[in-house]
């Protein structure tokens, strides 16, 4: 029961990176190019388990969740307290801005069972995330989440597995890298989407009173185990055929497999969008916190004031844009521009932190995982030169 309850709890890694944009991605990916990026998935999933792991083991071994390890680092330098104040600032932009995808998200898989206006829906989701976030228990926020990522893969594997994919097609998408033309930018948001800053922040926080053993065993399976939801994603995906809209894929496979694989798709969506709908917000306050506050300080408790504010901040925002039905354009591009920025830049803290001996001791990087996370820092650093110019060009088009 105690490993279940830790695998649960874990489980809210995997409900922050499979939220509406992993799935809308995944499926995407599937209807264009069927399994041939699946490759991309798996090296997602490998490259977000070293980063974790490496966020996670700092934690366990100094105490010191990742924010606070940032924080100590520049405190005496003449950059002084503004990194983690403007790290701070991109993890909450980015939370916030991308909330109200969260929400629609998990408002489109409800509009294919329920008939209710979008407004009304993204309502009801946004306080019934509220209600969850306002218990203050991250604990048990985690095994709700995780509860739901379960209910999310059910909805989705079994959906895939009914498909019948082809399992040689699908293990040479697998383990055979290619690109096909126009497949570039998928590839891209495959793994984007899966190694974001914030979880780093999030899974740094969860490893407080956790060994080592633990934390790992936990990660690995709630990472691993999204990562085979994502395919199983990618594999429904691929039951359309060119063209992703989530109404056509819900009436395929009600063709194909009767009417109950349309309410799996429906489920599995709305599961994806609460999930992060809750993460999201809790991601950002669990990150201000580690970045701005004193370990133990009152002030930023899980029941202070604020505390609740960064969380209630970013799920309001979120409310808005969603209800408004509006996409905040101008704030997502300023939130790439942050984060095309604070991935590599965590990334590149990360592997300088896990060779630190007066931080680590001996629980510094070994030669071989130096190698390994040295080619995901710079997959990363790749990641967000791209989005911080896309960002750009997206402002400049505005401008124009």
């Amino acid at each position: 029961m105690k490993r279940l309850l830790n695998l649960l709890f874990w489980s809210v890694i995997a409900a922050a990176f499979i939220g509406p944009g992993t799935v809308t991605t995944a499926a995407r990916a599937g209807s264009d190019f069927r399994f041939a990026l699946a490759w991309a998935l798996l090296f997602s999933v490998f490259a977000c388990l070293v980063l974790q792991e490496a966020s996670g083991r700092i934690t366990v071994l100094t105490g010191k969740e990742l924010g606070e390890a940032i924080r100590g680092r520049f405190s005496g330098s003449g950059l002084g307290r503004s990194v983690p104040v403007l790290a701070a600032v991109g993890i909450i932009l980015g939370c916030a801005a991308f909330e109200a995808g969260n929400l629609l998200g998990g408002v489109a898989g409800l509009r294919l069972i329920v008939d209710a206006t979008p407004a009304t829906l993204t309502l009801i989701a946004g306080v019934a995330a509220a209600l969850l976030l306002a218990t203050g228990n991250t604990r048990w926020i985690a095994r709700v989440a995780g509860a739901l990522v379960a209910v999310m893969g059910v909805a989705f594997l079994v959906t895939a597995i009914r498909l019948g994919p082809d399992l040689g097609e699908l293990l040479r998408g697998l383990l055979v890298p290619s690109i096909p033309v126009g497949g570039t930018i998928l590839v891209l948001g495959l793994v984007g989407t899966t190694v974001v800053p914030y979880n780093l922040f999030l899974g740094s926080a969860l490893a407080r009173e956790c060994k080592i053993e633990e934390m790992r065993w936990g990660l690995a399976v709630a990472i691993v185990g999204g990562g085979v939801i994502s395919l199983g994603v990618l594999v429904v995906g691929s039951a359309l055929g060119g063209g992703l809209e989530y109404e056509r894929l819900a009436a395929v496979l009600g063709d194909r497999l009767g009417r109950g694989a349309g309410a799996s798709l429906a489920i599995g969506l709305f599961a994806a969008g609460f999930t992060s709908a809750v993460t999201a917000p809790l991601a950002a306050a669990l990150t201000a916190r580690s970045l701005l506050g004193e370990k133990d300080d009152p002030n930023w408790g899980e029941n202070s004031l604020r505390y609740r504010a960064v969380w209630l901040g970013v799920l309001v925002v979120g409310m808005a844009f969603g209800i408004a039905d509006v996409r905040p354009i101008p704030v997502i591009i300023l939130a790439q521009a942050f984060n095309g920025l604070l991935l590599p830049l965590v990334a590149v803290f990360l592997w300088i932190a896990m060779n630190d001996r007066d931080l680590l001791g001996e629980g510094v990087n070994s030669r071989l995982q130096n190698i390994v996370m040295g080619l995901v820092v710079l997959v990363c650093i790749g990641l967000g030169l791209r989005g911080l110019l896309a960002a750009v060009r997206g402002a400049l088009a505005l401008i124009g």
